[in-house]
């Protein structure tokens, strides 16, 4: 699986799932003259570090327009998956995730309201910007994972958590629902691990072994909250999610 670039770098109560965009550097061969500070600066604010498409790009797209797509959310600390010109599963992750901290309606298309927004998108304002240059913070609300490396955005992910619903298995019954506070990460456990609710993959977990951050097919990563309890990301975010935090001890935070 690729690797987050540009930058990006009783059991759990929840069931699990489900960047990489691929630098090119080129040194040239001569140097080329040196462009004075303000006409280079000038230069650069009459480009746009995006373009919004023509077309109304969907799921199973494909072309150049999907690919300064992709780039351009990986940019934007998004993961899109490989910077290829397919619009898949991944990159419609990144675009609910996008849609959703832009405060747009998350469909999933990439239209005038959305292409707007990428080419003058909103930062996520953090909650908790004083709780460590290392944390996460996770918004029920907005449905985003939000990891912050060095007090700088690092990645944003489309979540799936509790769903609210009311639960029977193994004898226990109980409300899905994603507990809110500060928490710390306890334990990494890779690869799929079997759970009395099912599998997850490649958990994190914050509260003992029982709540983690983990993955799921991105089948079962969708719009709304479905899980038990536990923080669901999407498969492809999951495999490289735990090499991005300190474990033991990388604070996360929940709210709504």
């Amino acid at each position: 699986m690729s690797r987050f670039i540009h930058g990006l770098a009783v059991a759990c109560l929840a069931v699990a799932c489900t960047t990489a965009a691929a630098l090119t550097a080129a040194g040239p061969a001569s140097a080329a003259p040196a462009v004075p500070a303000a006409h280079a600066a000038s230069a650069q604010a009459g480009r746009p570090a995006y373009v919004a498409p023509t077309r109304t790009l969907r799921y199973g797209m494909r072309g150049n327009d999907v690919k300064a797509l992709q780039q351009r959310l990986a940019a934007l600390k998004y993961y899109p998956g490989p910077i290829d010109g397919i619009f898949g599963g991944d990159t419609l992750e990144a675009v609910w995730a996008f849609q959703e901290v832009q405060g747009l309606s998350v469909d999933g298309l990439v239209g005038p309201r959305t292409g707007h927004a990428l080419v003058y998108p909103r930062t996520y304002k953090a909650r908790y910007p004083n709780g460590g240059a290392l944390r996460v913070e996770i918004n029920l609300t907005t449905r985003v994972l939000v990891l912050y490396q060095n007090n700088k955005i690092a990645l944003i992910s489309h979540i799936s958590a509790g769903g609210g619903y009311y639960y029977c298995s193994h004898g226990h019954c109980g409300w899905a629902a994603t507990p809110t506070g500060h928490f710390r990460t306890t334990v990494f456990m890779p690869g799929w691990i079997t759970v009395p609710l099912g599998v997850m993959y490649d958990p994190v977990f914050f509260i003992g072994t029982v709540y983690a951050i983990h993955g799921e097919y991105n089948s079962s990563v969708p719009v709304n909250p479905v899980s038990h309890g536990c923080v669901r990301i999407p498969f492809d975010i999951a495999s490289f999610f735990h090499t991005m935090v300190k474990t033991p001890g990388t604070s996360v935070y929940i709210y709504k």
